[in-house]
């Protein structure tokens, strides 16, 4: 099983930044989770939530704001090709959750598909949505491109049976809730995993990736060395 950093070693430092991926490069990670959203010059920004209050303690909402005016209320904000870039350095494999709902529509993932293709040397890149449409509009751009498909529990049903995607992505608490996800001939992308039990878990049940913010626990949890 893999091990994701979730938006970096975000246990011990800032999430998304470069310290936060770094630290999770010291850390032993397989690879990189991280969250995008498009500016209002359609940059590709690492960000959460819609707006930046949680992090920055700023009402500007991402994509109303361009990226400079970002830096300039939160030095440590990136942009999806650093952590390309990065990622590609580290050879750490990457899953990018594109958010949705957004002003932008299917922009921000037609504007990622064009720059992972410039980026073919990082090992493995998955694109990950809850938005059903989102995973769809990536299969029809590239349809070699891997995709996990997120799941809500009151949804997940309908995501599982219509999706195109490779790959599924519940909570640990929802796949506690439906085991048979397991026998399911998609492999499984589980999030966000930091209890130790969760994570024993997690392993005991075949699943390909687990995503948590202590990747340095999980290994130590696992027995990796």
């Amino acid at each position: 099983m893999k091990i994701y950093a979730h938006r970096g070693a975000s246990v011990d430092f800032p999430e998304m930044t470069m310290n936060a991926y770094k630290g999770a490069v010291d850390a032993g990670a397989d690879g990189f989770e991280c969250d995008v959203r498009v500016t209002k010059d359609n940059k590709l920004v690492l960000w959460h939530d819609a707006d930046m209050k949680r992090v920055a303690g700023h009402a500007g909402r991402i994509a109303e704001m361009k990226y400079l005016e970002i830096k300039a209320h939160y030095p440590q904000a990136i942009l999806l090709d650093d952590l390309l870039e990065f990622a590609r350095e580290n050879r750490k494999e990457l899953a990018i959750e594109t958010k949705h709902p957004v002003p932008s529509g299917s922009v921000v993932e037609k504007k990622t598909l064009e720059l992972i293709a410039e980026e073919e040397s990082v090992a493995d890149i998955y694109l990950m949505s809850f938005s059903w449409l989102a995973i769809e509009n990536i299969r029809r751009i590239d349809p070699q491109q891997r995709t996990v498909a997120l799941l809500e529990e009151r949804f997940s049903g309908a995501m599982r049976r219509f999706t195109s995607a490779t790959y599924l992505g519940p909570n640990v608490e929802l796949l506690r809730l439906k085991p048979e996800l397991t026998q399911e001939q998609r492999k499984l992308f589980v999030w966000t995993v930091d209890d130790a039990e969760d994570m024993r878990f997690c392993s005991d049940s075949g699943v390909e990736v687990l995503i948590t913010n202590n990747p340095s626990f999980a290994r130590k949890v696992l027995g990796y060395h």
